[in-house]
């Protein structure tokens, strides 16, 4: 009797285990918000992305934390504000350096679905520090291939050449040197599509992290696939074109891969971008990767939405309905508080919510009263605030005054009610205040700083020089 107790129980915890939905996160890195089709492209062709924001929700209103790469990966990562622990810049690629990472004091939310049996993989960039006490193996990855730091060549691995941020070094998989064939961003497509085809065949279930750095620069391409956007004029935003393609099929050779091993039905897909599309400014007119982030704002580095208000979806054919708009302020923090509440895993700390009762329509009120951003060594001049109850979004620049602009009728923020509502500024700023106790700060230099400390350091210590 107590032995068909026993099968019972296990059998019972193994059809609990297997109810669990599949999780694949897949990110973006540098896209502009106009450059999907259902966020209003007309002249970049991404048909995958499209058929899953029709067959899921679009979050129109979607942000993340920072707007640059890494701090906006850590706090996706670690599920609460990167502010909270000091990661507010770009770490330099420097394996020798212990501390240039997250925080090993930070319980990443893949550990925490690994703690809850799943089986976890990260495949692409990680840009969250070199050293092995950061190596996505030690930071709850199961599997992991692609590179450490913020970017890579998307044709050629050159270990001939300066290492500097890495990005003609060799490939990883699972802590061993590895390469590739072909182009970098199919490459790691079909590597997801290989974990899927594996991870399906097993009991438990998983979670894929499909980091790619496309359309990152540097800006390459296919030939064949640059010439099919031989309309566009623009000879960059001509080969950004091709590169958000590619990454593009690349997805729905995924979403394939989880047809075919019969797991969409049950696997949750978000898709996102770390940050908007660099973009050319006053500093820099010749900048930028030929993005567009119409109708916002600013790009990259800005806090305008243009930096921060991304192209971010969701698709769960079991619990999401198909053409599900969801117009309130949502942010990355918010993957992994779902992913963790789908997982029944441990919770403590995050600072996201479960988002699944609100674009099921269970919950009508807003997932977030305010999202926070603070950003840079001198974090009381850089930092803005959005408001969901009233929709309002404040900015504050370095070495300018606060901005205030009514989001729901002035997407572009060119009309600045700063001196019109000085009551509703001073409360934000208020609630900005009451959040920024519990941060820290910056705890390490940007990799271009650390470059030169470094290179400095080297020369004194060199005899007789």
């Amino acid at each position: 009797m107590i032995k068909f107790l026993v099968i019972i129980s296990a059998l019972m915890s193994g059809l609990a285990l297997a109810a669990k939905p599949n999780i694949v996160l897949i990110m973006a890195d540098d896209m502009g918000y106009a450059d999907a089709g259902f966020t209003g492209a007309t002249d970049i062709k991404t048909p995958n992305l499209d058929s899953l924001a029709a067959n899921g929700v679009v979050f129109e209103q979607g942000y993340v934390t920072h707007p640059f790469c890494g701090p906006s990966r850590a706090g996706l990562m670690a599920g609460r504000y990167q502010a909270r622990f000091g990661f507010e810049s770009n770490p330099a690629l420097d394996r020798g350096n212990t501390v240039m990472g997250i925080d090993v004091n930070e319980k990443l939310f893949p550990q925490r679905l690994k703690d809850a049996g799943y089986t976890t993989g990260l495949i692409g960039k990680w840009h969250l520090g070199s050293s092995h006490v950061f190596h996505p193996n030690n930071r709850g990855f199961d599997y992991f291939y692609g590179f450490l730091g913020g970017g890579h060549d998307y044709f050629r691995i050159d270990m001939t050449k300066p290492l500097y941020e890495g990005y003609l070094d060799g490939l990883m998989r699972n802590g061993q040197p590895a390469g590739f064939e072909g182009y970098l961003t199919t490459a790691l497509s079909q590597d997801a599509v290989q974990f899927i085809d594996t991870q399906s065949k097993q009991a438990n279930p998983f979670f894929l992290f499909l980091s790619y750095n496309a359309p990152h620069g540097p800006l390459q391409a296919p030939k064949a696939d640059i010439e099919r956007y031989a309309h566009i004029k623009d000879p960059k935003r001509r080969v950004y074109a091709a590169m958000v393609d590619v990454m593009d099929r690349g997805i729905g050779d995924v979403v394939q891969a989880l047809k075919h091993n019969q797991v969409l039905d049950n696997t949750l897909i978000f898709f996102l971008s770390d940050n908007g599309g660099p973009v050319p400014n006053k500093a820099n007119p010749r900048g930028g990767n030929g993005s567009s982030n119409q109708p916002f704002k600013g790009g990259k580095g800005s806090f305008y939405e243009g930096g921060v208000h991304v192209p971010f979806i969701a698709h769960w054919p079991n619990k999401i309905k198909p053409n599900t708009r969801y117009s309130k302020p949502i942010n990355s923090l918010d993957i992994a508080a779902t992913s963790v509440a789908l997982a029944n895993a441990d919770k403590t700390g995050l600072e996201g919510v479960n988002l699944i009762p609100y674009v099921t329509g269970k919950m009508s009120s807003a997932p977030h009263q305010y999202t926070f951003w603070r950003g840079g060594a001198h974090v009381e001049d850089r930092w803005g605030i959005v408001d969901a109850a009233g929709n309002k979004h404040l900015y504050l620049g370095r070495g300018t005054q606060p901005e205030l602009y009514d989001l729901s009728r002035d997407k572009a923020e060119s009309n600045d009610l700063v001196k019109a509502q000085p009551e509703l500024a001073d409360k934000l700023y208020s609630q900005w205040l009451e959040w920024n106790k519990n941060n820290i700060p910056l705890n390490m230099h940007g990799y271009k700083d650390y470059h030169k400390l470094r290179d400095n350091f080297y020369k004194s210590a060199v005899p007789n020089k």
